[in-house]
């Protein structure tokens, strides 16, 4: 299996299978000097833990990483970090009876045409849990963004029909963000998501949502121009997380209603006068606020009848049992500021790199 590695200069490969003996990533690239503790990577990982609130996944994980390299007295010696997460309540039951049964929205059709052989435990490699390999990553990229007064803030925008007004926004900071289990920085909107998910809930059935993630304090210049747009880089970031099926930049697809004399962000002494175009130019930062939003479809595992097949072609009539998340929201909130993070560090070590020629 191919496409396990991401990034060019700031690299990582992900490993592991939802129910397999553990999880983790192998990180390349790192620069050396830089203070890391098991603290730092575990604090970003508890923001992703199952069972934590109401609709998560009930599985009971405590996601403990262990840096088994790459770490002297507390700091980074630019060898390759390793990190790994033991995958401790594991029960594969309630997915025997799905062995050759492929789940409706879930990858189960296309690994098997693809491979012809698949971890049917949970979704194996196309397990949301992989996703934490990306949140110890980023959490990595993070220390090397924050010196650098880099602020990255992910929350809930929308879950189901019931979205953030925009005037709410205004006061937008990682203290409401994190001011309830939802992730969404407006407590009128989060008690509506809060009763929508338990309605999805209650029918058995699940949500979908809207992600968005800010970016402060980014210097412009990083990208490059043509094919390495970082813009591209965020895009292919982001829908590369499961579940993922779109994502806007700034004004996203609303700059298509608007004309150019309404979409230019426009320019004064002091700068930027709009921000349509969501901190980024010709592929390369320009030192606005980034703005990004993720489409999130709904959580395929659902506990109402669907119609589907098995891997001999006969039509089966499938009610899945197992633990499963309403919503990827708010979980997916942490991963999605992975991507980002790790993004950054890698278009900032290429910078870098470019200035010292």
């Amino acid at each position: 299996m191919a496409g396990n590695s991401f990034g060019v200069l700031f690299r990582i490969t992900t490993w592991g299978e939802s129910h397999g003996k553990a999880v983790g990533v192998t990180i390349d690239g790192c620069p050396a000097g830089i203070g890391l503790d098991e603290e730092d990577i575990q604090k970003e990982l508890n923001r992703r833990r199952p069972g934590l609130f109401p609709g998560a996944s009930p599985r009971r994980e405590a996601d403990k990483v262990e840096i088994l390299s790459g770490i002297f007295e507390g700091k980074t010696t630019g060898t390759p970090l390793a990190l790994v997460v033991a995958n401790v309540d594991i029960d594969s039951g309630p997915y025997e009876e799905i062995r050759e049964v492929f789940r409706p929205g879930q990858g189960d059709f296309t690994y098997h045409r693809k491979y012809g052989i698949r971890d049917h435990r949970g979704g194996g490699r196309a397990s949301a849990r992989e996703t934490l390999s990306r949140v110890a990553a980023g959490a990595v990229a993070g220390k090397i963004l924050a010196p650098l007064g880099i602020e990255i803030i992910g929350f809930s925008r929308a879950i189901g029909d019931v979205e953030i007004p925009e005037e709410a926004l205004e006061q937008l900071s990682t203290e409401r963000v994190g001011a309830n289990y939802l992730s969404c920085p407006h407590e009128e909107t989060a008690k509506k998501m809060e009763e929508a998910l338990a309605r999805a809930r209650e029918a058995g059935d699940t949500l979908g949502g809207v992600v968005e993630i800010r970016v402060r304090g980014c210097p412009p210049g990083l990208g490059e121009p043509v094919f390495d747009k970082i813009d591209a880089d965020f895009a292919g970031a982001l829908m590369g997380i499961g579940s993922v099926k779109g994502v806007e930049v700034g004004s996203g697809f609303a700059a298509s209603r608007l004309r150019g004399s309404q979409a230019n962000d426009q320019m004064s002494a002091q700068g930027f006068i709009s921000n349509h175009a969501g901190g980024i130019l010709a592929g390369i930062t320009n030192g606005e606020e980034i703005v990004l939003r993720v489409a999130c479809k709904p959580i395929p595992s659902i506990a109402r009848p669907q119609r589907t097949r098995d891997t001999g072609g006969r039509e089966v009539d499938l009610t899945l049992g197992g633990r499963h998340d309403v919503c990827a929201l708010p979980r997916i909130v942490p991963v999605c500021e992975a991507m980002v993070k790790l993004v950054l560090a890698d278009h900032l070590l290429r910078q870098r790199a470019l200035a010292w020629q």
